[in-house]
């Protein structure tokens, strides 16, 4: 496959492995489908597997496969039944993982909406957006934008796939939400297309996926949640309780997003994808935990179980994200990966993400 003639959309370049794992799934992919090693994967055992940079980038793998695929990869590989069961293993691992660290929340007897409140307001995560707002330079909002991308790019496609595994009024809330964030069938308007603006105006490559050897494994673990409950169908209630999470903690945020870009001097290009957010995700609360989440818990009583989990795993996997950046902003060093030298060709625009002292805009990978 050559490489396409815009970039901006797909697919991405095949990004550098992480460890066995991951180089043993990058090497297949160059290469036609085959049959992977039986015993790949196996004897998984990892301290943590959610900031595990192997693990984080083969299910990162495996799944890009079912979205945009990989640029010189053969499409055949999506349905390849030995990468698919390395793919569950790795599942199994990380959804482990996330069960023990949000346990299994009890739904109270006002119902699912009254149950996503309380996991919402007993969120306690750092201060990233307050800190992005007062304090952030120009390096640290890049490098904030940089791990946001790897979502931001294709923003609300996880969730599309809760489409055609529902019906009634979940379908029809989800689909309205849906509807908002891909712009109304408006390019120019569209979720993906307004966070690509900002990354212009940051002076931030554009493509798609272009973002993914710098980005940490817990960044690709806030991507790999909504891929994991999308993908499955027994999880559809827990990627519809992730979405409402997102939708009722976004519209504080987005704004104190645009308010530091505003403070750093940005204008109103850079800051829409945050400005269209606070409003329109403001009216997705309301439709999301009572139209959707409700909606759903009428039809199927035994999900909801399920919708808060997903709720709450969302919610802690993007504290453990914040407290990444918080921390590594603290200590005085990027929080983003120290990527190897790109093979060559570079793919241009070339642009790094290695932090920069200087005010003016750093060159980023």
């Amino acid at each position: 496959m050559s490489e396409p003639a815009d970039r901006r959309y797909g697919p991405a370049t095949v990004p550098r492995a992480r460890g066995p794992l991951s180089a043993a799934v990058v090497e297949a992919l160059r290469h036609p489908p085959h049959d992977l090693p039986a015993d790949l994967g196996v004897d998984l055992h990892l301290a943590d597997p959610i900031t595990d940079e192997d693990l984080q980038l083969t299910l990162f793998l495996c799944y890009e496969l079912h979205y945009r695929g990989w640029l010189g990869v053969d499409e055949s590989w999506e349905w390849q039944p030995t990468l698919l069961a390395l793919r569950a293993r790795c599942e199994r691992v990380f959804e482990a993982a996330l069960r023990r660290l949000v346990g299994t929340p009890s739904v109270p007897a006002a119902g699912v909406a009254a149950g996503l409140a309380e996991v919402v307001a007993a969120d306690d995560g750092p201060a990233l957006a307050a800190t992005l707002q007062r304090h952030a330079d120009l390096t640290q909002f890049r490098e904030f934008v940089a791990h946001r991308s790897v979502y931001h790019l294709r923003e609300a496609d996880p969730h599309s796939w809760a489409l055609p595994r529902l019906g009634g009024p979940a379908k029809a809330a989800l689909l309205e939400i849906q509807t908002d964030e891909y712009g109304n069938g408006r390019l120019d308007r569209m979720h993906a297309e307004l966070f690509r603006s900002t990354l212009e105006r940051l002076g931030l490559d554009t493509a798609y996926g272009a973002h993914i050897d710098v980005a940490p494994a817990v960044t690709l673990a806030t991507n790999n949640l909504m891929s994991l409950f999308g993908l499955h169908r027994r999880l559809r209630g827990a990627l519809l309780g992730h979405l409402a999470a997102f939708e009722m903690t976004s519209s504080l945020p987005n704004r104190r997003y645009g308010n530091g870009l505003r403070r750093l001097g940005f204008d109103e290009v850079a800051t829409r994808f945050y400005d269209e957010h606070v409003e329109a995700d403001a009216v997705h609360e309301q439709i999301a935990a009572h139209d959707m989440c409700g909606g759903l818990v009428r039809v199927e009583p035994a999900l909801a179980r399920d919708v808060l989990f997903g709720a709450a795993a969302g919610l802690a996997v993007d504290r453990l994200f914040a407290g990444h950046l918080m921390d590594s902003w603290a200590a005085g060093r990027s929080s983003l990966r120290t990527p190897a030298p790109p093979p060559p060709p570079p793919l241009p625009p070339t642009v790094s993400l290695v932090a920069s002292p200087e005010v003016a805009p750093p060159a980023f990978v």
